[in-house]
């Protein structure tokens, strides 16, 4: 245990600044950011050790959002994705949870509705109920 600890004290300068809420929008923008990296690293995966650490920012952006940001009360599911993207800077390419550019680019121009698995994606990645996503 002590060899543990010994270790998380090696890296603590590394990983704190992860574990702290966010307190600005740039704070709240670079969280977002470490979140999709810790997804992209595997945190995805509820067995892989990450997956705690993506649930934690997860839950940060989360709390910070329900504080400052607020959403059109009648927004529909491609209204919600675009305003979600645009907040935390994502493109077309980035995101493979609907798939490729050109299935991103139709779905966000109303040629194609988002199916369940693309609506679990989204909500897991952006910490926001499925239901969002749901016309």
């Amino acid at each position: 245990m002590l060899a543990k600890v010994s270790e998380a004290i090696e890296y603590w300068d590394h990983v704190a600044p992860l574990l702290d809420p966010p307190k600005t929008e740039a704070d709240y923008k670079q969280l977002g950011k470490a979140l999709d990296e810790v997804l992209d690293a595997g945190g995805a995966n509820e067995s892989h050790p990450l997956a705690q650490l993506a649930d934690y920012l997860g839950d940060l952006i989360e709390e910070w959002e329900t504080q400052h940001l607020t959403m059109p009360p009648a927004a529909s599911a491609v209204e919600v994705l675009r305003y979600l993207m645009e907040e935390r800077g994502i493109k077309q390419t980035d995101l493979p949870e609907i798939g490729t550019q050109s299935v991103v680019s139709e779905v966000l121009s109303g040629k194609r509705v988002l199916n369940v698995r693309h609506i679990s994606r989204l909500s897991a990645r952006f910490g926001v109920p499925a239901g969002l996503f749901i016309d």
